[in-house]
């Protein structure tokens, strides 16, 4: 299996577990080693007080991302920290794009940037994370 097929049936096999995802309606666009795309419509349930999507909403889009993009190396990987800068309103309606590129890989640490763009391509938010390797795969080792 090449690092592109490995990358996809990680993804695949994280997707189809991740009930917080589908329920949420993010898509899973593209994802190679060290890299994800995912998009989200930003739906009237996630708009806040504001009439702004939440947040805590945006901050998930990348976050999936983020996971889908440290995992493609099909060892198991989680979060060990991260931080978000939120610098556009997002509006009902929209649709929201995230990329994570890896920055670096080392040992078992890895940190990942993740740009979020709205339908005109205009970053809304920039979110860092730091990954920490664990234990086991999510693909069975030699498939």
């Amino acid at each position: 299996m090449t690092p592109e097929e490995l990358a996809n049936a990680t993804a695949q096999a994280m997707y189809k577990a991740d009930a917080c995802s589908r329920a949420l309606g993010l898509e899973l666009k593209e994802v190679r080693p060290g890299y994800a795309r995912m998009q989200m419509n930003v739906r009237n349930d996630f708009l806040n007080g504001h009439g702004i999507c939440h947040g805590g909403l945006i901050f998930t889009l990348a976050d999936s991302t983020f996971a889908f993009a440290c995992n493609s190396h099909n060892i198991n990987t989680v979060a060990a920290g991260c931080s978000i800068e939120f610098l556009r309103a997002v509006k009902g309606g929209d649709r929201l794009s995230a990329e994570a590129v890896e920055q670096s890989l080392t040992g078992r640490t890895g940190i990942y940037d993740i740009r979020v763009t709205n339908r005109e391509g205009e970053t809304v938010a920039m979110f860092r994370g730091k990954s920490s390797q664990i234990k086991g795969h999510l693909v069975p080792v030699g498939s």
